[in-house]
């Protein structure tokens, strides 16, 4: 997990290194009750999709995209200071 504050922004990236998600789902995994991959392992699908709505009510964004370091992906929450 990466924080950085910028000069209008708070920026918080956190890696993985696991299968990553393919293209096709990336729109998905914040969505609510959506979930992606592996079945196994425990959840309601709703953890990204709250953080796109604390992102979204302080006009911040979300992304997803491959970790270009390993397999995985990055994924990443920017809000603008108040």
């Amino acid at each position: 997990m990466m924080q950085n504050m910028q000069r209008h922004c708070f920026s918080n990236v956190i890696a993985t290194e696991d299968e990553g998600i393919s293209d096709e789902y990336k729109p998905l995994v914040f969505e609510r009750f959506k979930r992606i991959g592996n079945s196994d392992i425990e959840g309601s699908g709703l953890g990204l999709a709250i953080v796109k709505k604390i992102a979204d009510l302080h006009n911040g964004e979300v992304g997803v995209e491959d970790n270009p370091e390993a397999n995985g992906s990055v994924f990443w929450v920017t809000v603008k200071k108040a």
